[in-house]
């Protein structure tokens, strides 16, 4: 325990002592407000020493009676992101004192905040927005789950638009929060861990533009059903982007309602899932009034994504991508079909997703005659807590599997299943904490591995690797 609040001042609670409750703590310490952190990990010593810097309470670990006792004399109950709803705090804490840190955040700017959300693209989207604003001219500045916490970029002041990356998670206990553009990128399977059902993941993103008023815009995805149906609910204007949206590819340009923004031939990268992204940062940095030539100067210069499918050498013909981010089956999908032919190699700890439609999707897509399905895997490496969930999803379609143990024999089996020519992708579908504390840490270690095999065959970190990508109806 460290430091008691001040005498008088009015005092609020923070649950959840990592990067984004220290900031939290900071900021309201600096606002005059006293703070009581409450965290269930094991003591740390530098937590200690960053509350007592700050001038915060910090109480490892409470009894339910405790951290009771701790909310009933605050005014304020802050949630550091990824509280989840079994959390003590919610059952004995006043509901209405209950506030997210995006809320407070949000609450606390005098400037306009962006925000997007969705199961996929969320980073690269508001990574592409941002850039867009500041060739535009604006001190625009990424934060939220991207960047530094919403609530220290507040506090800097040195931003006119914050562009907020915003999870299910941090949307679901939010009650006032109001962008003024606010995007739904799309929604597939994630977090059954966490949220009830499906409708309930829904009715948590759907909370991104509940607030806003006729003078606001929701940025939807025309391409995806629910998002549409949900976008029935947002209170201002809609724009819509995808094959049938208002910002959408035609003919092998992106186009606006206002014109031609960027030819896909020009984008940074031209993964089918890039040409969808690069539509929908078009369009809320449109609505958030970037032109249409910041936005082209954005899309050509692109950004770099850790562990999003990222180059991280060739070696004997074959490269290795990571995109330890992927921890969904429709990301693992979005990342196979960039490739004519892969070992994957998927696993980790299930987040309650049926991973069998990762196979279903590309049953589709060849069904559809939209890509070679199924028959661009080599095979599959199962790794993790949800190996045989892996196993038992692709075993129907008589692809390759092999098992591991590590990475390092996951490596090893992918790079005997590859020919010259092919990707070997890391690519989990799962989340990370069985082996590894995050997925950062997940792909660092797969990159490892690979490089020690490659030796000299490493490539630049972030490189795109465009050919390796296969060619789709002119997209590369």
């Amino acid at each position: 325990m460290s430091g008691p609040p001040s005498a008088g001042a009015p005092v609020s609670l923070v649950v959840g002592f990592a990067v984004t409750g220290q900031a939290v703590a900071r900021e309201l310490v600096q606002r005059g407000q006293a703070v009581v952190a409450v965290d269930d990990g094991e003591p740390r010593a530098d937590a200690e020493r960053t509350a007592a810097a700050i001038g915060a309470q910090l109480v490892w670990g409470p009894s339910r009676a405790r951290l009771a006792a701790l909310a009933a004399g605050c005014e304020l109950v802050v949630l550091s992101p990824g509280v989840p709803p079994s959390h003590p705090i919610f059952s004995v804490a006043d509901p209405g004192r209950i506030v997210s840190e995006i809320e407070l955040a949000a609450s606390l700017a005098t400037a306009p905040v962006v925000a997007i959300t969705g199961t996929n693209g969320k980073t690269t989207v508001t990574s592409l927005v941002t850039e867009m604003l500041l060739a535009e001219g604006r001190r625009a500045e990424a934060v939220g789950n991207i960047g530094r916490p919403f609530i220290e970029a507040v506090g800097a002041g040195e931003a006119d638009t914050f562009v907020a990356e915003v999870s299910s998670f941090q949307l679901a206990w939010t009650r006032a929060f109001h962008p003024s553009v606010a995007c739904w990128l799309n929604l597939a399977e994630d977090h059954l861990d966490w949220h009830a059902d499906m409708n309930e993941y829904a009715a948590a993103k759907a909370r991104i533009w509940a607030n806003q008023g006729q003078g606001d815009v929701a940025v939807v995805n025309a391409d995806d059903p629910v998002v549409m149906k949900w976008a029935e609910t947002a209170p201002g204007r809609v724009v819509t982007f995808g094959r049938e949206g208002e910002v959408r590819e035609v003919g092998g340009v992106i186009v606006a309602p206002s014109g031609e923004i960027c030819a896909v031939s020009e984008l940074w990268r031209r993964l089918p899932h890039d040409v969808s992204n690069a539509c929908a940062a078009s369009a809320v940095a449109l609505a958030a009034g970037a032109g249409r030539d910041a936005c082209a100067k954005a899309l050509r210069r692109g950004v770099t994504m850790r562990h999003r499918i990222e180059l991280v050498a060739r070696h004997g013909g074959v490269s290795y991508f990571d995109d330890s981010k992927a921890t969904t089956p429709s990301a693992v999908l979005a990342a196979l079909t960039g490739f004519e032919h892969a070992v994957l190699i998927a696993g980790g700890r299930n987040k309650g997703l049926d991973l069998a439609a990762i196979t279903r999707g590309l049953e589709s897509e060849e069904m559809a005659g939209r890509g070679p399905g199924l028959g661009r895997l080599r095979g599959v490496v199962a790794i993790g807590e949800a190996a045989d969930e892996v196993s038992e999803a692709f075993a129907p379609s008589g692809v390759v599997i092999r098992r591991a143990g590590s990475m390092g024999e996951a490596v090893r089996a992918a790079t005997a299943m590859a020919a010259a020519g092919d990707a070997v992708i890391l690519s989990p579908g799962c989340a990370s904490f069985d082996w590894y504390r995050n997925y950062g840490a997940r792909g660092d270690d797969f990159a490892r591995v690979v490089r020690l095999m490659a030796g000299e065959g490493v490539g630049p970190p972030g490189e795109a690797g465009q050919g390796q990508l296969r060619e789709q109806g002119g997209v590369r």
